[in-house]
């Protein structure tokens, strides 16, 4: 048990672009952060890589600076959440990787995909995992790892080489090796673990020709994950809480309850709705996913995820140069022609749910020379929103079909959300109440809400949810009719995206 001055908690938040460790109190107040930018490699079309040396330099460094400006002796323990899906391959002996981790948005394995598609082996595969067959998960990403690095499956078949999302590489860092460990909300986005028995399973190992040697031992996202070392990070600290970034977001939402459901808008977008205690097999090629795992009770949750969310912004403005600064697109929306029929399909790695087309590519459609800058900023910025819709859409239908109505109202957080544009444009667009809490970087504050449970500073989950916040609501404006006809032009501009792909 934590002493009476021991009432943070650090957060360590690995993501896509970036590593940063905050420490959080209670109340979910920042008291400390510190942030690194990831460099991300393009080897290839739709290959996308990371340096894993990067990823543990990165975490090491925010960790050393936020515990020395929290101040000695306050943090308890440290929660770790990260991008899933992310396969990172490592020898045992030297801890070091292999090769580049391969980054969730990557689709070299497409191909491979398709083989086992073609063997009917999908339906199987989603009865087991809850998930489809796609690149974006880890299975295949770790089998072409064990393909390309020389004597790969003998030496994993022998005990050499380890497999972790990156939350086992972390852990596997800062305990110095002597924890290879991941938690059921990571293994859970692998495609090799049966999310009904909680474990890894025979036959998706063989389907995906996977040495059972290689993996990590699955653990409750709340419990030890070892010990951080203090020669490592300045002190010696518990790891008492892992969960997938999703995951975590969702219990800094507070969706801990059926019904309740959250929309992350970072680098992707991705929609979670807590199913409880049920695990609903998608009828709408949604996800079926692990929300938690705590003291042995499995939550269940459905999940859409869209790959090109604030990473669509970023392209308009580093590659188009569009402006020089994210929040200057909500100001070009503004400007633009409100009946400009433009369209952009971001499929720059393939489109996620529901669609699932690893070959779909992008495309901006209905230009006009009346059309510029804004128009297309303004494209971007409701593109997500679209594809937000896409996604409830395909959740209503599933939870229709098992007599449970929709979520009325989103939870929205992520770097997005602070664009009050885009959140009022997401109410219209959607039809949905969109409700902003405080704090909206809620991926690191549920990790710590996690650890701060395993620690004891919370009693139980209804503390986490007794300290969510909301800061503001945003109802639709927008009527039904126009709502309805711009969603039509966004499926049609989809349509013609996947066609080029088919063709």
């Amino acid at each position: 048990m934590p002493t009476r001055a021991q009432n943070l908690i650090v957060a360590l938040d690995q993501g896509t672009t970036s590593t940063r460790s905050v420490a959080f109190d209670s109340e979910g107040r920042i008291f400390a952060s510190h942030q690194v930018a990831l460099p991300q490699h393009y080897p290839g079309d739709g290959w996308v890589e990371h340096d894993a040396e990067d990823i543990w330099r990165a975490a090491r460094e925010t960790l050393q600076r936020t515990l020395a400006d929290a101040g000695q002796g306050r943090v308890a323990a440290i929660g770790i959440t990260n991008q899933r899906e992310t396969s990172v391959l490592w020898d045992r002996k030297t801890g070091r990787p292999l090769a580049r981790a391969i980054v969730w948005q990557d689709r070299r394995t497409a191909d491979q995909c398709a083989r086992l598609r073609a063997k009917g082996l999908e339906p199987g595969i989603q009865k087991l995992t809850g998930l489809l067959l796609d690149p974006y998960f880890s299975a295949s990403k770790l089998g072409w790892l064990l393909d390309h690095v020389k004597d790969g499956r003998a030496r994993a078949e022998a005990g050499e080489l380890a497999f972790g999302t990156v939350d086992s590489w972390l852990i596997w860092n800062l305990t110095g090796g002597a924890v290879h460990a991941t938690d059921a909300t990571n293994a859970s986005r692998t495609s090799l673990f049966n999310i009904s028995t909680q474990s890894w399973d025979s036959d998706l190992l063989s389907w995906f020709g996977i040495p059972r040697a290689v993996l990590p031992d699955v653990r409750d996202s709340v419990g030890p994950f070892g010990i951080a070392k203090g020669d490592l990070v300045g002190a010696d600290l518990p790891i008492l809480a892992v969960a997938g970034d999703q995951q975590a977001a969702a219990v800094g939402q507070a969706c801990l309850k059926p019904g309740l459901m959250k929309s992350t808008y970072g680098t992707g977008c991705f929609a979670i709705a807590n199913t409880g205690e049920r695990f609903i097999v998608s009828q709408n090629r949604l996800l079926s996913t692990v929300a938690s795992r705590i003291g042995g009770h499995t939550t269940y949750a459905l999940e859409g995820s869209i790959f090109m969310a604030g990473a669509t912004i970023q392209w308009l403005r580093d590659k188009l140069r569009l402006f020089d600064d994210a929040a200057q697109s909500s100001v070009l929306a503004v400007q633009a022609d409100p009946h400009s029929n433009v369209m952009l399909v971001p499929a720059f790695t393939g489109l996620g749910a529901p669609y699932w087309d690893a070959d779909a590519r992008a495309a901006i459609t209905g230009l006009t020379r009346n059309d510029g800058a804004a128009e297309i900023a303004r494209a971007g910025l409701e593109s997500v929103s679209f594809q937000t819709r896409d996604l409830l859409e395909a959740m209503a239908a599933d939870l229709a079909a098992t007599g449970e109505p929709a979520p009325h109202a989103l939870r929205v957080d992520g770097g997005m959300v602070v664009n009050d544009w885009f959140c009022q444009n997401l109410a219209d667009l959607t039809g949905r109440v969109i409700e902003r809490p405080v704090v909206t970087e809620t991926t690191a504050l549920g990790a710590a809400y996690l650890a701060a449970l395993a620690a004891g500073i919370f009693a139980s989950t209804d503390d986490i949810a007794r300290a969510w916040r909301l800061d503001r609501r945003f109802e639709p404006v927008m009527g039904e009719d126009q709502r309805n006809a711009r969603y039509e032009r966004w499926q049609q501009a989809v349509a013609r995206v996947r066609l080029k792909a088919e063709h």
